[in-house]
């Protein structure tokens, strides 16, 4: 299991300010994140590095430009730091990661896997294992105990309802396509 990822905790730590409250939450919900596309997708180095910096910028839009549509600013985040860390070269791959982890459907052929497996691994947490994509109730709950939820769906929920009032005939932004 992933329990000290230090990239993640550095970006995290970096944006605890703007994530208030919220904080713990979130980097729970990204570590459950990185821990079930980790069992999904197992890779390289170079494949963890990526995964840290997705999963810490993929909802952080949401706090940093207080905004529910928040995957350009998120994408907009993750792409500075690929820049100031001289990983430009990896932009494309992660922003995909970012833009495409709450698609509905799988992605389409020719995507990265990297891409399918991230989405996979957000819906796992989002739906708190009613899908599992091929893991076991046992994996996901593993991982579930090991990062409680403290309080992340409620105020995913909360966000939600919101955004419903004062936007009822606009769909969910991240939901569009």
């Amino acid at each position: 299991m992933l329990t000290a990822l230090p990239t993640l905790d550095a970006l995290l730590a970096a944006h605890t300010e703007s994530l208030g409250e919220d904080a713990t939450g979130y980097r729970h919900h990204a570590y459950r994140v990185a821990n079930f596309y980790w069992q999904l997708a197992p890779g390289d180095a170079d494949a963890l590095e990526k995964l840290n910096i997705a999963v810490a910028f993929h909802d952080l839009g949401i706090w940093t430009a207080g905004t529910f549509d928040y995957l350009a600013p998120s994408r907009q985040l993750a792409r500075a730091h690929l820049q100031a860390v001289g990983r430009a070269d990896w932009c494309e791959e992660v922003e995909a990661m970012i833009d495409a982890h709450h698609r509905i459907r799988d992605t389409p052929a020719g995507t990265h896997a990297s891409v399918e497996a991230f989405r996979r691994a957000d819906w796992i947490d989002v739906s708190r294992g009613a899908h599992r994509f091929g893991l076991t109730r046992a994996d996901v709950r593993k991982v579930m105990d090991a990062f409680p939820n403290a309080g992340f769906h409620l105020r995913l929920a909360v966000l939600t309802l919101q955004r419903l009032r004062r936007h009822p005939f606009d769909p969910l932004p991240m939901m569009r396509w």
